[in-house]
């Protein structure tokens, strides 16, 4: 027991299907390697009682509760900021040869200090 702050993802489970079990387990892989500032890390997976759980890196805000704080929209240079950390953090995926296929903002979560987001459960492939 570490005492640390995390934040726990919760998933059904689906070891009865064996093509979702592949694909779980291949994406399980590609979360362990995403090791990168900008990208919230994956710490640990575990399954208890017919559901996945995924430990993800705990982190103070998502871009929706900072955008809040913007309603008339954020300044230029915060934009900036994220759009850079964001850009970092998609060159690091794909020099490593991984590709989100998702196109949708609701696929990412992303957050301050800095600004990593937490990719979606089903949306990599190498």
């Amino acid at each position: 027991e570490t005492n640390e702050l995390v934040a726990i993802k919760k998933f059904k489970d689906s070891e009865e299907n064996e093509e979702v079990k592949e694909t779980t387990l291949r994406e399980l892989k590609m979360l362990r390697t995403l090791k990168q500032d900008n990208i919230v890390e994956l710490k640990e997976a575990f399954r208890r009682r017919g559901k996945l759980y995924l430990v993800f890196e705990y982190v103070e805000r998502n871009m929706l509760e900072l955008l809040e704080e913007f309603p008339t929209g954020a300044p230029p240079e915060k934009v900036r900021s994220y759009i850079f950390q964001l850009i970092k953090a998609i060159n690091w995926c794909h020099k490593n040869e991984i590709v989100h296929r998702g196109e949708y903002s609701s696929l990412f979560v992303w957050f301050l200090s800095p600004i990593p987001f937490i990719p979606s459960f089903q949306a990599f492939r190498k």
